[in-house]
C-alpha cells in the first residue's frame, strides 16, 4: 500500500551518508561481501512494559518495489561535495541502476509482542544493500511499533468500549496520518475517521458532523433535525457546542422523531468539559428518555491515563475517540529503534562477529546472527533468550541477564518455546505470506493475553524476563574485552 501513496521511486528514501558508505563499499570492493544487521529499540516506549511490533508489511512493499529509477540516479549524480566536485562517479551510479536486492530478511510477525534489545528485523545480504536499507526500514518500524503500543495501552484500558481514532488533522502530514491510522487499527482500535485509510487497508471508518455543522444553523435543534433527516442511519450528535446537557435534550427530541421514521438515535458525542460529570448526567437524561441504547461518545485529547482516571470517576462513556495523543504518540514521539552490524564475512568465508562499544552499558550492541526463542508454560510466556543461530540451542539451555550476570535462568530440553523471527525474504525474493491487517489486530490482543499482567501496568510495569544465551553472552564479554584492550 504505501507505493501507492507516492507516485516516485522510493529508492532516495534514505539518508546521505547511507549512499556515502555505499560508495565506498563500492569503491574498496567491498560492496559484495556477506554482512548481517539487527534492527531493534533499547527502551520500551512511554515508560511501558511491553512494544508492539509493526509495520512489516509496509518493509515488505517497500522491498518489493526497492530500486532506484533514472530520476533517482540524475540526482544522485547532480550532488557535490565541499570542493564542488561530484559526490559519486558515473561506474557507481551504474552499479546502482543494475542492482537487484539480494538481501535476505527475517521479522517477528506485526502484531508480536517485543522487548528491548531483542531483533524485530535481520537483514543479510551484500554490505552495501544492507546499509543502503537501515534507515528506511527504521523509517517504517519505527513509527508504526510506537502508535501500535500506545493503542494497545488505550485498548487495555477501553476493554470492552469501542475506540475511533479521530487524529488526521493533528498527524504528523499525509505519511503520518495514513501510518498512524494502520497501527492505530492494528494496536486494537476499532474504525477510523481516515476515509483513506478505510479505502487503502480495509479500516472501517466512523464519523458524524462537527460544531461547525452546529453553528451553520440558527438554533442546534434545527441543526440536529436537518442532520437526522438527510443521514437518518447515521445519527451521532455532538452536543457541546453550546451547553451539553441542553444539547442532549434536543438530541433526544431528534430521537423520538428517529424513532418514529424506523430508526434510532445512535450516539451522543462530548467534546469539552467535565466529561465524568457530563456523561453520568447525559446518561440520566437518555435513560429516562428510554434512550438507554443509546452511545455516549467522548473525546477532547485524550490518552490511556485520562481514560482510565474517567473510568473511576464513573464516567458513562462506552465509544472514545481519540486523536492528536495516538496519532502523534504525544508523549513520547520516538521509539529510538537502531541498527546493528551484528557480524560480518571474512575472506576465508568465516563469520566475524562485531559490536559497537559505549561508556553506557545500554548502548553496547550485540554481534551475531540473531534469533529470539519465547519460551512458555501452561500460563503463558515466561521468558525471552536470544541467541546466536551459528551455535544452536541443543537440550538445555541457560539465560544470563546481559546487565547482570550474577542473573540466570536455565530451561530445560522440554519446556516449550517458539523462535520469533521468521523468513520473510530470501535473497530477495519474497516468502512470507502476509496476514490481513484483522488478523494482524486479534494476533495483538491474543499475544497480550498470554503474558502477566504485571507487563501491562502503566505505573512501575513489571520487567519480562529477556537475556542472552550463555555462549552468545560469553562470545559478547570476550569480544568486549578484546576491543577494549585493543583501544
Amino acid at each position: 500500500m504505501i507505493n501507492r501513496l507516492y507516485d516516485t521511486s522510493l529508492g532516495l528514501l534514505t539518508d546521505l551518508y547511507q549512499l556515502t558508505m555505499a560508495y565506498g563499499y563500492w569503491k574498496s570492493g567491498k560492496a559484495e561481501q556477506e554482512a548481517v544487521f539487527n534492527l531493534y529499540f533499547r527502551k520500551h516506549p512511554f515508560q511501558g512494559g511491553f512494544t508492539i511490533a509493526c509495520g512489516l508489511s509496509s518493509v515488505i512493499d517497500y522491498l518489493n518495489e526497492y530500486r532506484f529509477d533514472e530520476a533517482d540516479l540524475e540526482y544522485v549524480g547532480s550532488l557535490t561535495g565541499s570542493d564542488g566536485e561530484k559526490l559519486f562517479e558515473p561506474g557507481f551510479l551504474d552499479y546502482l541502476r543494475t542492482m537487484e536486492l539480494q538481501c535476505s530478511v527475517d521479522a517477528v510477525p506485526e502484531g508480536t509482542v517485543v522487548f528491548p534489545n531483542e531483533p524485530l528485523l535481520r537483514v543479510q545480504g551484500p554490505i552495501l544493500q544492507c546499509q543502503l536499507l537501515e534507515t528506511p526500514l527504521l523509517n517504517l518500524i519505527n513509527f508504526q511499533s510506537l502508535v501500535a503500543t500506545k493503542a494497545a495501552r488505550m485498548r487495555l484500558v477501553a476493554k470492552d468500549d469501542s475506540l475511533l481514532e479521530f487524529g488526521l488533522r493533528r498527524a504528523q502530514g499525509p505519511d503520518g496520518g495514513m501510518t498512524a491510522s494502520r497501527a492505530a487499527y492494528i494496536g486494537g482500535f476499532d474504525a477510523t475517521s481516515n476515509v483513506l485509510a478505510g479505502k487503502l487497508y480495509g479500516i472501517p471508518v466512523k464519523g458524524t458532523h462537527a460544531h461547525s455543522w452546529v453553528m451553520s444553523f440558527d438554533t442546534e435543534l434545527e441543526s440536529f433535525k436537518t442532520y437526522a433527516k438527510y443521514m437518518p442511519n447515521n445519527v451521532t450528535l455532538l452536543v457541546d457546542t453550546y451547553d451539553s446537557l441542553k444539547g442532549v435534550q434536543h438530541a433526544i427530541t431528534v430521537g423520538q422523531q428517529l424513532r418514529e421514521r424506523g430508526f434510532d438515535l445512535g450516539a451522543i458525542r462530548l467534546d469539552s468539559g467535565d466529561l465524568a460529570y457530563l456523561s453520568i448526567e447525559a446518561r440520566k437524561l437518555l435513560n429516562e428518555a428510554g434512550f438507554e441504547k443509546t452511545s455516549i461518545v467522548a473525546s477532547n485529547d485524550l490518552d490511556e491515563y485520562i481514560m482510565d482516571s474517567l473510568k473511576i470517576q464513573g464516567a458513562k462513556i462506552n465509544i472514545w475517540g481519540i486523536g492528536t495523543k495516538l496519532v502523534t504518540a504525544y508523549d513520547q514521539p520516538a521509539l529510538g529503534g537502531v541498527f546493528k552490524l551484528a557480524a560480518i564475512k571474512n575472506e576465508v568465508g568465516e563469520w566475524d562477529y562485531k559490536l559497537k562499544l559505549s561508556e553506557q552499558a545500554i548502548k553496547v550492541s550485540t554481534p551475531g546472527i540473531q534469533q529470539v526463542r519465547r519460551f512458555k508454560d501452561a500460563k503463558g510466556f515466561i521468558s525471552d533468550m536470544i541467541f546466536n543461530m551459528e551455535t544452536p540451542v541443543i537440550g538445555k539451555a541457560t539465560m544470563v541477564d546481559p546487565y547482570d550476570f550474577t542473573k540466570n535462568r536455565s530451561f530445560s530440553d522440554n519446556t516449550m518455546y517458539e523462535d520469533l523471527l521468521v523468513p520473510v525474504f530470501a535473497k530477495g525474493a519474497l516468502v512470507y505470506t502476509l496476514p490481513s491487517i484483522h488478523e494482524t489486530r486479534k494476533r495483538v490482543q491474543e499475544q497480550l493475553s498470554h503474558f502477566h499482567n504485571g507487563i501491562k501496568r502503566f505505573v512501575n510495569p513489571h520487567t519480562y524476563p529477556v537475556g542472552l544465551e550463555k555462549g552468545l553472552f560469553d562470545m559478547k564479554t570476550d569480544l568486549i574485552v578484546k576491543l577494549r584492550a585493543a583501544k
